[in-house]
């Protein structure tokens, strides 16, 4: 029988993880979202924020089936991410509309970001998944418009949501690298073994790098300082 990376007890454990985090993730984010929708100003800003919520909820979904197909328990899966998580939307619970705006297209984004990153560490198959999760389907232009459109009404408006998208960039990194120091097998998956390369300090400082310019090209398209 040929054998398959999944043969590897601690790649096993890391693909797993990748999956059972990404799939809680896509869950918060759906129950996040749909929850947000009730603070639209208007039915079609409602309807708009709740389609972006059935999207992360079909993520989940394919996650979820994922696992499924590899045999394991994906409530099992999700459960070591549940704390760290529900953490980092409580430490980053929008007090209005236009911040929960912004926490769905620059902290998400961001996190998404990340875990991209770590795609390239896994096999081909998970890897596609991941990489079509996180795709930019387009609907996200809609928070992009509203956000700039009550910028140009207020102004005054930019700097405090300024302030918010740092600290979510920087809540975002903690949650992550809390994630990857609590879990070995993600840590071990980034460090790579004997046949299988993987990060060493001047890459992880690119990987850095990348993830900023990133986050900077977010808070820009939103009408935000960095």
């Amino acid at each position: 029988m040929e054998q398959t990376a999944f043969d590897d007890p601690a790649y096993r454990a890391a693909a797993v993880d990748l999956l059972g985090v990404l799939a809680y993730g896509e869950l918060t984010a759906f129950e996040r979202m749909a929850e947000d929708a009730k603070l639209a100003p208007t039915l079609n800003d409602k309807a708009e924020l709740a389609a972006l919520a059935t999207t992360e909820f079909g993520h989940f979904q394919q996650l979820r089936d994922r696992l499924v197909v590899l045999g394991v328990d994906p409530m099992d899966a999700m459960t070591p991410f549940v704390t760290p998580l529900d953490a980092f939307h409580d430490h980053t619970a929008p007090s209005d509309w236009l911040e929960g705006l912004v926490k769905a297209y620059v902290g998400d984004g961001l996190a998404n970001d990340f875990y991209r990153e770590i795609a390239s560490f896994v096999d081909a198959e998970t890897r596609a998944l991941v990489l079509e999760v996180f795709v930019d389907s387009g609907q996200a232009e809609f928070i992009v418009d509203r956000v700039r459109a009550a910028i140009e009404e207020d102004p005054k408006l930019g700097g405090r949501l300024a302030l918010w998208g740092r600290r979510l960039v920087g809540e975002a990194l903690s949650q992550a690298q809390r994630i990857a120091a609590d879990r070995d097998s993600l840590a071990a998956l980034l460090a790579g073994s004997v046949d299988r390369p993987g990060l060493d300090l001047a890459a992880i400082g690119r990987m850095f790098t990348r993830l900023t310019e990133a986050h900077t090209a977010r808070m820009t398209a939103l009408g935000l300082q960095a």
